[in-house]
């Protein structure tokens, strides 16, 4: 009976509404919350059997590091296995601090702060520093993260056109130079794989008195001196005034930071809800990225695998008549276009032992999905070339090529 009245209430006639994923179901193609059975790694174990996996954000593939793998092991011995609350009160770990100090000498800023996840960093950072009466400008292809960070802030967000500095240019000058404003871009776009126009984006605001903020989540160990990211890929240095980064794919763990000056990270320690009011990244998700930033730094032989892969599987994308976009990184996406072909692709190529992301709408606009394509330092030309096989003759067999 309480479930009945439960649905007759209208908070969820949305629900009861939602059909959407029953008749993907139905028709064999749904492709998300597929259940993997074995480590991050260039295979994975799906249902029983061994697919390539072409939809890891394990740029360089530490996931599965001996290495990382111990040094999280001893974090949880020595530690436990969580910080028990917030950083501001019992949950700041002596590890923290080690880990906030190596991010901050790889990205040359003063200090750095850790948080949970990437999206709390987004979430913490943005409220917190934009605040009523102020604006913050974003790219419309901005992570889901910043704009929920936006959303959260008592300033209003005003979105530009993706990439595009004359529609950058014309929301600096609708704002007033008097009061606050924020430019939070990602440096590199987790759909399209494409790099912000940053060098633009500094003169920019600095012409018009704003600040600036890169969500380096997919650039960190991908581009800049030693996988420092986008401002040192550009070679910028202080003209970037926020640098937000994740542990989720280049360092192997789960977490989030922010890197700036002193004065702007003791702000966001005593302002920033999403940490202060949030447990502290655990010890063994601390440990592991501590571990795989060591390794980057002391391997930047991955990194040019990592680069060498991306060209192989992109090239060869290109060559067989795939739309691969404005990529310019190891995220590659191949344009579908319709929503129900995309669906088809993915799961074929999973039977085919080919593991990719399908993008369809709201992501992406109405017909312009895709498949999310994304290469690891570790995957062989062998695995490479077994995906191109099986994308040449589906993508023929679907009319995509």
């Amino acid at each position: 009976m309480v479930e009945s009245r439960v649905e007759n209430l209208p908070l969820f006639k949305k629900v009861r509404q939602f059909d959407a994923v029953r008749r993907i179901k139905a028709a064999g193609f749904y492709p998300y919350f597929r259940p993997i059975s074995s480590a991050q790694d260039t295979e994975v174990q799906l249902n029983g059997r061994q697919v390539v996996m072409l939809g890891s954000n394990s740029y360089l593939g530490l996931t599965n590091d001996p290495e990382v793998k111990e040094a999280a092991a001893r974090a949880l011995q020595q530690y436990g296995s969580g910080c028990a609350g917030s950083r501001f009160l019992n949950g700041t770990l002596d590890i923290h601090l080690e880990l906030e100090r190596e991010l901050a000498e790889l990205v040359g800023k003063e200090a750095a702060l850790l948080f949970s996840t990437g999206f709390q960093a987004n979430l913490g950072i943005i409220s917190a520093l934009v605040g009523r009466g102020e604006r913050v400008i974003t790219d419309k292809e901005d992570h889901a993260s910043i704009v929920d960070g936006c959303l959260l802030s008592f300033g209003k967000m005003v979105r530009y056109a993706h990439n595009d500095m004359r529609s950058l240019e014309s929301r600096l000058k609708e704002s007033d130079p008097d009061r606050g404003a924020l430019i939070a871009v990602d440096g590199v776009f987790s759909m399209g794989g494409d790099i912000a126009e940053l060098p633009e984006i500094v003169s920019l605001a600095e012409r018009h008195g704003a600040a600036v903020m890169v969500d380096d989540a997919h650039a960190i160990g991908v581009l800049g001196q030693g996988g420092a990211g986008t401002c040192s890929h550009f070679g910028l240095g202080d003209g970037v005034h926020v640098i937000m980064g994740t542990f989720s794919k280049s360092l192997a763990s789960l977490g989030g930071f922010a890197a700036a000056d002193q004065d702007t990270i003791d702000y966001l320690k005593h302002h920033a809800r999403a940490l202060i009011f949030s447990a502290s990244i655990s010890p063994a998700n601390t440990g592991a990225a501590l571990a795989a930033l060591r390794i980057m730094k002391r391997e930047p032989e991955r990194i040019e695998r990592l680069w060498r892969n991306t060209r192989l599987l992109r090239d060869g994308l290109r060559e067989l008549g795939f739309d691969t976009g404005a990529s310019e990184t190891p995220i590659i996406p191949l344009h579908v276009g319709n929503m129900d072909t995309c669906f088809r692709f993915c799961k074929k190529l999973q039977q085919e032992g080919v593991f990719v992301n399908p993008v369809v709408p709201p992501a992406v606009a109405p017909g312009q999905a895709l498949l999310r394509l994304s290469v690891m330092a570790t995957h062989t030309g062998a695995q490479i070339d077994f995906a191109l096989g099986k994308f040449a003759r589906l993508g023929r067999k679907l009319g995509v090529i």
